[in-house]
This record gives C-alpha cells, structure tokens and sequence, in this order.
C-alpha cells in the first residue's frame, strides 16, 4: 500500500512517542488494527488519525462505535478533549430512547455539514433490529467518505453473534475501517478472527471460521453418551498468526512506553465457616454428579453451577425456585480488615449485585455513608459521572469505590486509587484486563496493589489459574513474552 505522507497539525494534546509511532503506522491505512494496552491513550490515536485523513480530504464522516459504558466516554472527554480546535466537526450520540431534543440531534446528521460529522453509537444496540437499521443507514450513506471504528472489539469476538454478523456486514461499505483493544485474545486465539474480518473480509485468507479453526486449533472429537462433538484441545501455528497480525496492526504495552509503577499482587486467603463448608460440599457433588453421568450438560447449566459455588463463597445461595439463603461468610471481614489496614482511596470489584449492596452498607456503617459510592447496572446515568469527579478529586470524601467490572470495568479513569480488591472474580479475561487498568494508566503516580480474596481448594483458585493461562496464551499469540500481570500464585486448582 502507497505510503502517504503524514499531515503535521497541532495536536491539542501533546501525544506521546508511542502514539506518534501508532499515528505513523496507522493514519493512511484502510484497515488497522491498534492493539494498544488500557491506559495508553488509543482513543486519542484514533481521534487524530481522523483528522488526519479529514485534512487530507478523504473522509468527512466518523462512526465509532463502543460498549455502552464507554461511548458515554468517548463523547463526554475523549472526543472534546483531543479533537483540535480548529478543525471544525459535530458529535452526535445515539440513544436508544431519545427525548425531543436528542431526537433532533441524531436526525441533524442528514443535514448538511461543512466538516467533519462524528456519530457515536453503543455496540449493544447492533443485537437489535433497530440498531442495525440505523447503523446500515449511516454505511450506505456516508461510508464512502467515511471510516468505522470498534473500540474494545473484543465485543465482537463471537462469531455467531448478530451483533458481530451486523458490524462485519456494515463495515464493508466504509471506507476505512479501525478496531482497538488492549487484548485482542481474552479466551482463546479463536478470538481475533471476526475482530479481523470486521477490518476487512478474509484479511488472514480463509473464507469462513471453520477454515481458521482447522490452521490454528487442535480439535478432538468427543463423545458423551450417545452424543459427539468437536471439541478444541489446544492450539497451533500461533507464530504464523502473529506474523499475519502483524501485517495490519500495532502493539503497545504499558511496560514498555509509560513511567507507570509496579503492579503488586497480594492473594488474601480466606477461610470458610462451617456452614459454607457444608453447603460447598453439597453444590460440589451435584456438580460433579452432572458434569460425569455421561449426558450432555449444557452451558447454562455449567454456568449455574459454578455461580452456585461462587455465591457461597459470598455468603448466600440462591436456589432454582428463588429462594435464597443467607449466612455467615468471613470474606466480608476479611475485606474490612483491608480497608482499615490500608490508607487511601480502594476500588472494590465483585461480579455480584448481592455482593456490591452488602460491601456498600457495611462500609457505610463503618466509615460513611459519604465515604461510598457504588457503580453497576442499577447506578443511574446522571450519577456516574459525579461518582468518577467525586473520586478522581483528591480533595473529595469518597474513599470506596464499589463496583462490578462488567459495567464500570471500560472506559474510566480512577487513578487516585492505589489498592484495588477482587471480592468475586470473574472467568472473563478481558473484564480482568479492563478492571485493573482502570487506576494503572496514564496519570498514575503511585504502585498498585491488586488483592484478590480467595479461599483456598475452591473455584476461587480455579478461576485464577484460569485467568493466567488464558494471559499466557494471549502473549503467545501476540508474539510478546508472558505478561507480568496477574502473578497471582495460587496453591492448587480446585473446584
């Protein structure tokens, strides 16, 4: 591909080396993949990489398209505070509902402009018909002169998805095409193939997943009952996929282009009560009786279970018919402790609705109400941002930061903390990665302490020692040496 030469402007914010780098290698490129570590600033790469191709007359038309705790983002301080001045452009933010007034907006982009039109969308709304209307609307007419990025694209990893049938489809009609995400491979190397084809249709040469699978999985036939199927056991060629990768894509990693300080790991075992034993046990059993009778257990069905297990960890279990128990768990003190041993402000993560409410009221009643804040699916919109200034601000009465990583785990900042705790993990790599990331990035001044709370011979470690052979994995693919994050040592698997 011709090389063209990179338009010099004034930046509005001084970019780094590493994203003038990732700009060089990136702005005349059709398709590009910026595969940059949270906390390196590729949002504002891709905001001048926009503006480069605006200066260079090639597009007048940006749709970028996020998870929905993000593209408040990308609207609200990204986008207002990189895009320069003196380029003259308008944001437009979809909203599934909108009042009169956002009606108006979205409608506005049929208007003529004399600049650059930016519209912001949330990936969610792509599962919808309604999404995919729109967002084919906006390709027809603008992608020509226009360019479509998926920020955090490990959304459309799913192959099988309609939201990632609808991206890739959509994507074809623009004329550039970008994804970006810290870590293209959050469960398997099977991962980066839709991301890719979303950039562009058979940019690794094979026409369907299948023929990608065949290069680059190992796969057993497995038999279960009178049931069989294909299973992946393992991979392979993952040098030869990082060679392909590599052709259309750029790597940054926090170690080596910010002045961070050190990520520290301290595992806090926790020991469970008799009751939790008890119930443990029993849940255990069933577990296992299911996954070994030799009938076909669904996903579902393995799902509940292992949150079964995970809830008793927590101190409750809720059954099939919605009853739920109640009862002692020490994890809670075991957080307190932590609390009162350590000074500053502490982000507080858990998977768990039951979890976040119960860490919130105790922490309430020994430290403040105003000391607490909680940041998950019931948190309304209008509150998130207060709750984001409120604990940015040094100044501010907000210590705790209570929140579930699926939600608030993209997107923000929350540098001023300096111990991060996992009260229920999670098995998503990916919402790991983002969680952390959250305070570890640019801005942060001071070591991090990641404690995990883990009672020992059960999911919790198993859960762990799935976390880093999957990060094992995902350096392997990207050609990098095994990441240093999440050196959490464990004593043993077990469920």
């Amino acid at each position: 591909m011709e090389n063209k030469q990179l338009v010099k402007y004034n930046f509005k914010t001084k970019p780094f080396k590493h994203q003038i780098d990732a700009l060089d290698a990136s702005h005349d490129k059709k398709y590009f993949a910026l595969f940059m570590e949270m906390g390196t600033g590729k949002s504002k790469v891709l905001i001048d990489n926009i503006v480069h191709l605006y200066d260079r007359g090639e597009i007048t038309f940006a749709l970028i398209i996020a998870p929905k705790g993000v593209y408040r983002n990308w609207v609200e301080r990204e986008i207002p505070q990189h895009f320069p001045d003196d380029v003259p452009y308008r944001m437009i933010r979809w909203v599934s509902n909108p009042n009169k007034e956002q009606e108006r907006e979205i409608k506005s982009v049929k208007d003529a402009f004399e600049g650059i039109t930016i519209f912001v969308m949330n990936v969610e709304i792509f599962s919808t018909v309604k999404g995919r209307n729109v967002g084919n609307w906006l390709a027809k007419r603008f992608g020509s002169r226009g360019i479509v990025a998926v920020d955090e694209s490990t959304t459309i990893k799913n192959t099988k998805s309609n939201r990632t049938k609808a991206l890739v489809q959509l994507s074809k009609d623009f004329e550039y095409s970008r994804i970006l995400t810290g870590s293209p491979v959050t469960n398997s190397p099977m991962d980066v193939y839709s991301q890719t084809e979303f950039l562009k249709k058979g940019v690794l040469g094979y026409s369907n997943f299948y023929a990608f699978q065949a290069r680059y999985a190992n796969l057993q036939t497995m038999n279960m009952g009178s049931t069989s199927f294909r299973q992946v056991v393992g991979f392979k060629n993952l040098d030869e996929l990082n060679k392909k990768l590599d052709n259309f894509s750029f790597r940054v990693l926090k170690k080596d282009c910010l002045d961070l300080p050190n990520k520290v790991y301290m595992p806090r075992y926790v020991s469970l009560t008799k009751r939790q034993l008890e119930l443990y046990e029993q849940i255990r059993k069933e577990a296992l009786v299911l996954f070994e009778d030799g009938r076909l257990v669904s996903a579902p069905q393995m799902v509940t279970q292992m949150l079964r297990l995970q809830q008793i960890l927590s101190g409750y279990l809720t059954t099939d018919d919605g009853y739920q128990e109640n009862f002692e768990t020490r994890r809670i003190d075991a957080l307190l402790d932590i609390c009162y041993e350590t000074s500053g402000k502490i982000i507080i993560w858990s998977r768990f609705r039951y979890d976040i409410m119960k860490i919130a009221q105790v922490l309430s009643d020994n430290f403040g109400e105003s000391k607490v804040a909680k940041y998950f699916g019931d948190t309304k919109d209008d509150e998130r941002s207060e709750i984001i200034d409120r604990f940015q601000n040094p100044n501010s009465d907000l210590r705790f930061f209570i929140g579930n990583p699926s939600t608030a785990g993209r997107g923000l900042t929350l540098t001023e903390g300096h111990t991060v705790i996992y009260y229920a993990n999670d098995f998503n790599l990916d919402t790991r990665i983002q969680s952390e990331d959250r305070c570890h990035r640019i801005g942060q001044n001071k070591s991090v302490t990641y404690i995990d709370l883990i009672s020992e011979g059960t999911i919790d470690e198993k859960i762990v020692h799935s976390l880093v052979n999957k990060i094992d994995l995902s350096a392997k693919v990207l050609g990098e040496e095994a990441k240093e994050s999440l050196q959490i040592k464990p004593k043993k698997s077990a469920l």
